[in-house]
């Protein structure tokens, strides 16, 4: 496994991309004091997963993004990949080529991607893990380096020979094991609490239970007596109802019967009324007669006389 490039984009001094191509073997940055040879490696360190701003020689972590020139206006983002070669299988991933991307954006927001698929700084850090490349491993060794590691502590000349020996993502598995089974522990003894004490709630509860099933049950029977109550409330009203529905044909029939014998008692007077008309009529006719003729007998009588 070896660095086949570099690419770096808005990263301190670089404002344009830049991209640094590597071949197997050794391979010398050089160059003037003040042209960006440290800014290379800080760029490997930075992708490599990073955090302290300070290792980096800033003040907070958007400083590593170009701030401008007089000639040039500020950038907002910086953006770092290194690409390494994998052919070997080294890597637990399965691609040839491994692509590491970093990116930071003005306001703060950083992301990671391998192969441009995003992902976590965790992933990072697992897939370097015991191959001596990442932010700590013995593959940077950056000025007096060597000698902090030769008078530093004895535990942290252990921890590089731990990753050199490979044994780090181990050390870090069982780290995590040992905290997840520190974590169950403690939630078996917070359920052993909550066990406790609901068994200290359980005969109130289970006297409250009892009292509320017996609740319950003298409620389904006054219900079940209610529903009768009203069911038989209702079969009396139904039947009153139908009585004085029977009552109301009957009146109702009586009523029609009357109606047709005023009706027909109606037709009876008028057709008397106008026998009658017909009955004055002939009788003024015939009293008009009568005083005709009587007056015609007496003019007879008085002309004999």
């Amino acid at each position: 496994m070896f660095l086949k490039s570099l690419e770096i984009r808005g990263f301190k001094s670089f404002a344009d991309k830049t991209e640094l191509k590597f071949n197997n073997g050794i391979t010398a940055v050089v160059g003037p004091n003040g042209s960006g040879k440290s800014n290379v490696s800080d760029a490997v360190r930075w992708v490599l997963g990073e955090q302290s701003a300070k290792t980096l020689r800033g003040s907070k972590m958007e400083d590593i993004i170009f701030s401008g020139t007089e000639y040039r206006k500020s950038l907002g983002l910086a953006q770092v990949s290194l690409t390494l070669d994998n052919s070997k299988g080294e890597l637990p991933i399965d691609y040839q080529d491994v692509k590491v991307t970093r990116r930071i954006f003005k306001s703060g927001e950083s992301e990671y991607l391998i192969n441009n698929t995003t992902c976590r700084l965790k992933d990072i850090i697992t897939l370097f893990m015991d191959t001596g490349i990442g932010k700590e491993g013995y593959s940077l060794i950056g000025q007096g380096k060597i000698d902090a590691i030769l008078s530093g502590k004895p535990e942290d000349r252990r921890a590089l020979l731990e990753e050199a020996a490979g044994i780090v993502k181990f050390k870090s598995r069982k780290i995590e094991a040992e905290k997840k089974l520190n974590n169950t522990k403690e939630n078996l003894i917070r359920i052993n609490d909550i066990i406790y004490s609901y068994e200290e709630r359980l005969k109130p509860l289970e006297f409250e239970k009892n009292k509320a099933l017996e609740y319950i049950e003298l409620a389904s029977k006054l219900k079940k007596k209610e529903i009768a109550l009203i069911i038989n409330n209702l079969l009396e009203l139904n039947s009153h109802i139908n009585e004085q529905k029977s009552k109301i044909n009957t009146l109702n029939k009586i009523n029609e019967e009357k109606k047709e014998k005023y009706r027909l008692e109606k037709v009876n007077i008028n057709s008397a009324k106008n026998e009658l008309e017909i009955l004055d009529k002939n009788y003024n006719s015939d009293q008009k007669q009568y005083f005709f003729k009587k007056e015609k007998v007496s003019q007879v009588i008085s002309s004999i006389t």
